[in-house]
């Protein structure tokens, strides 16, 4: 059975104005539920709580104090969901509530527990709504935006599909409200040029424009997944899609699709420093396939004990690759530049001759 994750914004669900666009909420369940009883498994990543919220708390815009903001999810977050189970339960459907922060999938045992949670919702025919557990979350744990979220979701429901519904068609030459400005209907691959034409601004109740969504999109490819932004704004615009109709624009999945344990590295994990590296060790990592040693390490940044994820570093400092760590920082201050053989020497101990193992590296 086809997986599909459906990321609706927050732009498409609710205004600082109007709280909830019912209507809207309404037309998007009935089009959902067309595509389950066509046969897939549909996992929905929802914005739309802070912002059902304000319009309770009496605010014209989403607020920069983080404590007002969590209110203000907390008292929106209730009004999605009832909204959700009275819409969907018209159309003979199950859903559930399922918040999450970043926090919960940096920790890979609450990773598997959430990606098992999920799949015993889906046998049971229930559709899972996801979103940010905001009225806790914090700078430290949260995702940065939904569009993020979804793309973390997609990967770990193992999705056929990232479908990202936005408040415009896809992704434009330009912005879509300058003239001249032509829909790309096909992106085969996410480079910086495509990255610049996204801009970055976002609306007055959404964290994240085109530019967001066009990062979760690339993150999602990496991991073997096509993505399709399109206006969240038409019914039975996804009907007609999943029936091969054309809409919004489409990101082609990377022929070689990421391990999810190294996805997880790659996108789950906060890096909690860095090693440096000289020209050799970064060709053994990305030409050769090789483990990182410490005689390839020239300096050490952050600190960080055994077991934590550490980006790795060029010389004209861009991010190569991430892993974990088998030393801390202060053991690497001791061994980097030196090989292998003098490391118990050093410290007196030897946990592996890999500062990372490969098994355990991804290359960005």
């Amino acid at each position: 059975m086809k997986r599909l994750v459906i990321k609706i914004g927050s732009s498409i669900l609710a205004s600082a104005e109007r709280g909830l666009n019912t209507e809207r909420l309404h037309a998007l369940t009935k089009d959902i539920s067309e595509v389950v009883d066509k046969g897939y498994n549909v996992v929905i990543v929802s914005s739309g709580a802070v912002a059902a919220g304000l319009k309770k708390l009496g605010l014209k815009e989403k607020p920069k104090d983080i404590k007002l903001k969590q209110a203000a999810a907390a008292i929106g977050q209730s009004s999605l969901m009832w909204a959700y189970e009275q819409n969907f339960a018209a159309f003979h459907k199950k859903v559930a509530q399922v918040l999450l922060t970043k926090d919960d999938i940096s920790n890979r045992q609450r990773y598997i527990n959430a990606k098992n949670t999920l799949f015993t919702l889906l046998s049971y025919d229930v559709i899972p709504v996801i979103n940010e557990n905001d009225p806790v979350a914090v700078d430290e744990i949260k995702f940065g935006d939904n569009d993020m979220l979804a793309a973390l979701v997609a990967s770990l429901v193992e999705a056929d599909m990232l479908i990202i519904l936005s408040d415009v068609e896809g992704l434009y030459t330009k912005p879509p409200e300058h003239k001249g400005a032509e829909l790309i209907e096909c992106v085969d691959e996410i480079t910086p040029d495509i990255e610049k034409i996204a801009g970055s601004a976002g609306s007055a109740v959404s964290t994240g424009g085109m530019y967001s969504k066009i990062l979760a999109a690339k993150q999602a490819i990496s991991y073997g997944i096509p993505v399709i932004i399109m206006s969240g704004k038409k019914s039975g615009q996804i009907t007609r899609f999943i029936h091969g109709a054309k809409a919004g624009t489409y990101f082609a999945p990377n022929a070689q699709r990421l391990p999810l344990k190294k996805g997880w590295i790659a996108y789950g994990v906060k890096s909690k420093g860095a090693v440096y590296l000289d020209d050799g060790a970064v060709k053994a990592l990305t030409a050769q396939g090789k483990s990182l040693l410490p005689s390839g390490i020239v300096r050490i940044e952050g600190h960080f004990d055994v077991g934590a994820y550490v980006n790795c570093i060029n010389k004209e400092g861009r991010k190569i690759a991430k892993g974990l760590t088998n030393y801390s920082s202060k053991d690497l201050e001791q061994i980097r530049g030196r090989k292998t053989s003098e490391i118990e020497k050093i410290l007196g101990y030897k946990y592996s001759d890999e500062v990372i193992h490969r098994n355990n590296l991804v290359l960005m």
